[in-house]
């Protein structure tokens, strides 16, 4: 086993739910050693197959942490570089958890706590769990039901799988400052932070100037280019199928009075044939439009049952799903890390047996504090990046490291990003960084991709490699110019493998990975979820990947080539199930098909004026439906039904039974909260053409460090003069570059 990037990190697990737990797998699997701290009689999961692969590569250590087992537990915390925790605010007080508590502790420790609302927030004792956040906040509100009204039951964990990264990133960054001289504090995340990641497509305010694609965006019901096949197989398409020979063919085949009828009222440029292609596409089964549709550089992905990705050859070959022998359920397939790194992430081992870690006690000397030697008022302050992306998977990562006070330069086609007319989307991943508009297929643009390229510490972008290459801003041709780059690509299906270079959007890993059938609910058509998490996902590994080889950097002084794609981390989120020996996939939870939920106790519930969402254990439930009076074996819903949503919630409370509103229509009421503007939960930035624009803000509490909202997404070339200058080109050559076509100023 060889030594990671975080190799010699040490790091006491406290959580308790699928956001801090594998935040911490990701850590060990860079090198860190992990102890997970478990009850005496073992964690509630253990035997589940969520366990057997949130906890890989740790070790445990079973005792009584806040009672008999305290000393044992601050034995271990003061040998520890990092502990996470997901306690709200109030139980980490009174366990001794919070910040300042485990400061006097051990000074030199990095806390990380995720948890389900910031603290400062009006929920922020709501306990880490999706279920209730996504309630509370009215994310549940934002995708539209399939058989009814209403708002839904999310059964992708969106807060949770924002927070993993939130959380291993922060980390990252903590320990990267630490590694730079800029020392330790606590980092803060929650998983209403993490659903507000993909919530920034859809949640904003524009004081003026705004369109359509600004004011309305993406509608909660909208259609998207799905279709069914012949054998009943659903494509998700993300290109005009037009260009496949096959369609053509068919298309050829129908009536022209059915073609001209099916096409009536279609309005959409991008598929002038779509009602005549839904007809076509019945005609033949998926395994004939596949290759076909493939073959023409159609982006297209069937909609697939949960697991099936873990056979795919793709997977296999990134490394994406791995061989893991578990002491429970023997040889299974797992999906693997969703990042490259030079080391490389690697497995260290299966979830433990309980307490077979206690060596740590021992071994484990307190660590001693490390002064600062250098201050950095904010996160990524100093840290200067170039962001070669398009669409969102590309340009959030430096985004999200221009929020922690990098210098980030967009640097973008003279035409602009490719989804500039898609506004919701793109203002959702552009702001605080500086634009700069360059044909780079202008020869006398090299200059500029040089100079820049040369003062960076990092590139990002998700560019096809080919692309790339004849651009002249691959791997091996920017190292050249900048040995100590770090360079991080983010592509659809992983660096290596037959379709390594295929075209990708986040709808196709929404496909294939099972999520479009698991969020339709039973015997429903897939749908698309509109938060286009894929893409969030694949960025913010990406990210978290970019921080690890900043670190290494401190240590070789070398750059290199980092990586991540849509479909590893796709296959990541479906990390709750695995394949047994006998090939067959563990049983996980699946919602109903009225979307309500996944069984009585974790599922939302009509009340007579509102919506109710519980979260409960089986001794919760029975205690709940005691008091409302639902005979044994009696759906609450009937009597639920007819209660008020106040009396539903207190009595849910009596029974110590965790529930919470279901709250609509929550963008506005978001922005107008007092604590959410204080805590810079909700931030504006001032747009040349808009004005002022409310977009949600801060995704960390970083201790004694700020977040930057100094910028709102740049206009076309809108900095391009000053970054010319900062360059050192003159004012004369930048008008002669300008006048060549080689740049564009705003």
């Amino acid at each position: 086993m060889s030594a990671g990037i975080l190799d010699g990190v040490r790091v006491v697990d406290l959580a308790q739910g699928l956001a801090g737990s594998v935040a911490a797998m990701v850590l060990a699997e860079a090198g860190a050693e992990v102890v997970r701290i478990e009850p005496p009689g073992g964690d509630p999961m253990r035997g589940a197959p969520p366990f057997a692969v949130w906890n890989r590569s740790k070790s445990s250590v079973a005792l009584d942490a806040f009672g008999a087992g305290r000393d044992q537990l601050e034995r271990l915390v003061r040998g520890a570089d990092v502990l996470i925790h997901d306690y709200p605010p109030g139980e980490a007080r009174a366990k001794g958890l919070d910040d300042a508590s485990l400061k006097r502790l051990a000074p030199g420790l990095i806390v990380a706590a995720v948890t389900g609302f910031p603290e400062g927030h009006d929920d922020d004792e709501t306990p880490a769990d999706d279920v209730l956040v996504l309630a509370k906040s009215g994310i549940m509100d934002e995708q539209g039901a399939v058989r009814r009204d209403g708002p839904i039951y999310v059964r992708f964990p969106l807060g949770s799988w924002g927070a993993v990264w939130l959380a291993a990133i922060g980390i990252a960054t903590r320990i990267y400052n630490e590694r730079r001289g800029g020392g330790v504090g606590a980092v803060r995340t929650s998983l209403f932070q993490g659903a507000l990641v993909p919530v920034l497509m859809l949640w904003r305010r524009v004081e003026k100037n705004a369109g359509p694609m600004l004011t309305i965006g993406m509608p909660k019901g909208g259609k998207v280019t799905m279709a069914e096949c012949q054998d009943g197989v659903w494509l998700h398409l993300m290109r005009n199928p037009d260009l496949a020979p096959l369609m053509q063919q068919v298309l050829g085949e129908l009536d022209p009075a059915d073609v001209a009828k099916a096409n009536e009222g279609n309005t959409n440029p991008a598929y002038p044939s779509w009602g005549a292609n839904l007809l076509a596409f019945k005609r033949r089964p998926s395994t004939e439009w596949l290759p076909d549709l493939w073959a023409s550089d159609v982006a297209v992905q069937p909609a697939l049952p949960m697991g099936q990705l873990y056979y795919d050859e793709q997977s296999q070959a990134n490394g994406y799903v791995v061989p893991v022998d578990d002491p429970v359920f023997g040889r299974t397939q797992q999906p693997g890390s969703p990042y490259t790194t030079t080391p490389p992430p690697e497995i260290r081992g299966p979830a433990p047996v309980l307490d077979s870690g206690r060596e740590a006690l021992e071994r484990w000397e307190p660590r001693p504090a490390r002064p600062a030697s250098r201050t950095f008022k904010r996160p990524l302050e100093g840290l200067k990046v170039v962001d070669f992306g398009n669409f969102l998977a590309g340009p959030l990562a430096p985004m999200l490291m221009a929020d922690m006070g990098a210098d980030v330069v967009k640097l973008e086609a003279t035409t602009g990003d490719m989804m500039r007319p898609t506004e919701f989307a793109f203002y959702g991943c552009q702001r605080n960084k500086r634009g700069i508009a360059v044909d780079m297929k202008n020869p006398a643009s090299r200059p500029i991709v040089e100079r820049l390229v040369r003062q960076a510490d990092a590139v990002h972008h998700n560019l096809r490699m080919p692309a790339a290459k004849k651009l002249g801003i691959d791997y091996e041709t920017l190292h050249a110019l900048n040995p100590r780059l770090v360079y991080s690509h983010v592509s659809s299906y992983g660096p290596i493998g037959p379709r390594k270079d295929w075209p990708g959007f986040d709808q196709l890993f929404q496909a294939s990975s099972g999520w479009e059938y698991e969020g339709a609910g039973e015997g429903n058509q897939p749908i698309w979820h509109r938060f286009g998490m894929m893409d969030h996902q694949a960025a913010m590994s990406s990210l978290y990947a970019l921080m690890l080889g900043l670190i290494e950097r401190e240590r070789t002084g070398e750059g290199q080539f980092v990586a991540a794609s849509l479909l590893g981390a796709s296959i990541l989120t479906t990390s709750e199930t695995l394949v047994l020996p006998n090939g067959e996939l563990a049983p996980y939870p699946q919602l109903d098909s009225m979307q309500m939920g996944v069984a009585e106790n974790r599922r939302i519930y009509p009340t007579a004026d509102g919506w109710l969402a519980l979260s409960t254990d089986a001794r919760g439930l029975a205690k709940l439906a005691e008091a409302i009076g639902a005979a044994r074996g009696e759906s609450l819903e009937g009597p639920l039904s007819r209660m008020t949503l106040k009396a539903a919630l207190e009595a849910a409370r009596l029974s110590d039974a965790p529930a919470a509103p279901v709250r609509l229509d929550q963008a506005d009421a978001f922005f107008d909260n007092p604590a959410n503007r204080r805590i810079k939960l909700a931030a504006h930035t001032d747009h040349p053409v808009h004005g002022r624009f409310d977009q949600p803000g801060a995704f960390w509490t970083f201790e004694g460090q700020d977040l930057a909202f100094d910028r709102c997404s740049p206009t076309l070339g809108q900095h391009t003069a000053e970054i010319m200058g900062e360059l050192g080109f003159s004012s004369g050559e930048v008008q002669a570059l300008a006048a060549k076509g080689a740049i564009l100023l705003g």
